[in-house]
């Protein structure tokens, strides 16, 4: 069967359960935490709502200690999961229509989470919908696992798999298409400057809020009169086509500069306004503490984004470069320099090698590094022929040749024992996840729906794709 025809069908249908979905402003806060809502009351509620929307269309729910949940159908001992999640990052600033508000326009839906992850959830559960509607006898059950802590570490799914089986394939709609079969490792890494040596030149300095975003965002307070740097500053937009803005008196300035967000997976698509506010300072500061720091942010982090200064680069041919973004920068006095750091590195990286090698780089330095979590990289390979089926399935809707992709981002993939990224966003699209004015294209929601269903409908009822471990 061929579902295009009935994906167009209910296309207002799904524009309006996103725009629903959007409108919860599912961003972790820690804050606001309880034991009912431990990622915070608006994760929660973006659960509850999916799940809720599973009971009224006769779907078996269950709800995991409100961090995850499910939404089942079909029957069998096998177990075919589809790794979705409703929470999202924060939305920052800059936006040209309300992040939460799910403005069509242009062909586009806009929205923080229309293409991570929410439009894929919603595309992924009107593909069940369509299946069970459809009365295709399934030989296997079908989950669609929800989590809510997916851009903040995983807990979500971490508890789920605790208490609940872990499927026999899978797939995470939380990427590109065609399919990712290869994800690099994340490791979170801390450089802590040890000196506390305090000149007077630097008072605080703050950037970013999680480490898988590149900050678009950098303040300072300096214990510089504004006159002395004033000039300088003003010269220093100009050359560099940043936004900015100083102000203070002759006691002392706060200094703000705007990069451009991104995801870690790439940091070179973003612009670290960290390294941009320290490259100014690096030349108004005379040596000492303060210039220590804002030196380290340049070199280690400004230059490039590869981890050569740190010794921690390394490229193999399944999954490319291994990557660094400072996400998080702070600086006090009293506590000198932190840089918090997502590494996403290759999938055959020598870990222990290259960490030992960052530290003896550390040594004739005022910084150490401490890693604070580490998750190894996850590959299936290309021959497996669950693979298979999904290249016939994405070649079969597209008319394009299904190629094997690895990729920087941690999608849910990574914790199943088989599975891939399968989706949703296409060759060719710009990745606006974790960006101001993300959207995803009307066309692009309705193609992967259709994808999805065909993908449950071949593999629920297929006994080969379970049967290799």
């Amino acid at each position: 069967m061929n579902w295009k025809e009935k994906v167009l069908e209910r296309e207002e249908q799904l524009l309006d359960d996103l725009k629903q979905l959007i409108s919860i402003p599912s961003v972790l806060d820690e804050s606001l935490a309880t034991g009912e809502a431990p990622f915070g009351p608006e994760p929660k509620r973006a659960l509850d709502w999916l799940l809720e929307e599973g009971r009224k269309a006769g779907f078996s729910v269950k709800n995991i200690d409100n961090m995850a949940g499910h939404i089942e159908m079909g029957e069998g001992d096998e177990l075919l999961g589809i790794l979705c999640h409703v929470d999202v990052v924060p939305a920052g600033g800059n936006w040209t229509y309300g992040p939460f508000d799910g403005t069509v326009k242009d062909g586009k839906l806009f929205g923080r989470g229309a293409i991570d992850d929410k439009g894929p959830t919603i595309a992924a559960w009107h593909a069940m919908k369509l299946v069970k509607e459809a009365g295709i006898p399934l030989n296997k059950r079908v989950r669609l696992i929800i989590g809510t802590d997916e851009e903040s570490g995983f807990r979500c799914v971490r508890r789920y798999f605790e208490k609940e089986e872990m499927p026999t394939i899978g797939f995470a709609p939380d990427a590109d298409f065609p399919i990712i079969n290869a994800e690099k490792g994340i490791a979170s890494l801390v450089f802590t400057q040890n000196m506390r040596i305090q000149d007077g030149q630097l008072l605080a300095f703050e950037s970013g809020s999680r480490t898988n975003m590149v900050p678009d965002q950098a303040r300072a307070v300096i214990g510089i009169g504004i006159s002395k740097i004033k000039d300088q500053f003003a010269s220093f937009l100009d050359t560099h086509d940043y936004g900015g803005s100083i102000v203070g008196d002759e006691n002392g300035t706060t200094v703000l500069i705007n990069g451009k967000s991104a995801h870690a997976m790439e940091p070179n698509n973003g612009v670290n306004a960290a390294y941009v506010l320290a490259t100014f300072l690096n030349r108004i500061f005379e040596d000492g503490q303060s210039k220590d720091f804002t030196q380290f942010i340049i070199d280690a982090f400004g230059n490039e984004t590869r981890g050569s200064y740190l010794g921690l680069a390394f490229n193999d041919h399944i999954s490319g470069d291994t990557t660094l973004n400072a996400g998080i920068v702070s600086f006090t006095p009293e506590q000198g320099g932190q840089v918090h750091v997502s590494m996403r590195y290759s999938v055959t990286y020598p870990f222990e090698e290259k960490i030992a090698t960052c530290n003896d780089r550390l040594k004739d330095t005022a910084f150490t590094m401490e890693v604070k979590s580490n998750s190894k990289p996850h590959h299936v390979d290309a021959n497996d022929p669950f693979i298979k089926t999904l290249q016939e399935i994405y070649t079969s809707y597209t008319g394009e040749e299904a190629e094997l992709l690895a990729i920087g981002g941690g999608t849910y993939a990574r914790v199943l024992q088989k599975g891939v990224a399968f989706g949703m966003l296409f060759p060719g699209r710009d990745d606006v996840a974790h960006q101001a004015d993300e959207y995803v294209y009307i066309e692009d929601l309705l193609k992967a729906t259709a994808i999805y269903t065909e993908a449950i409908s071949r593999l629920a009822t297929n006994k080969e794709e379970g049967e290799h471990e």
